[in-house]
């Protein structure tokens, strides 16, 4: 009983940083500048995307994934280190 009570709160931590991560981690509101649309175009034509925004859509999420993994992995290491502290 007491495993799956700690899973399913490191399920409910992880799913509250990807949350967080995607809340606060995130570029400019703003709009593409000339030259940042041709990156993103010239980028999504070399890989054979046809939208530039697709491109982006999936970066950013890749980006606001790597950084709740970490925050993730720093809470859990945290944790352990102060439960063997104390």
């Amino acid at each position: 009983m007491a495993t799956r009570v700690r899973r399913l709160f490191k399920i409910a931590l992880f799913i509250g940083l990807i949350v967080l991560s995607v809340r606060y981690v995130h570029p400019y509101p703003y709009e593409w500048t000339e030259t940042q649309m041709r990156a993103w175009l010239y980028t999504s034509q070399a890989l054979g995307i046809r939208d530039p925004e697709d491109l982006y859509f999936v970066v950013w999420l890749t980006i606001e994934l790597i950084v709740a993994v970490l925050a993730y992995v720093a809470i859990i290491k945290l944790w352990r280190y102060y439960r063997t502290t104390s």
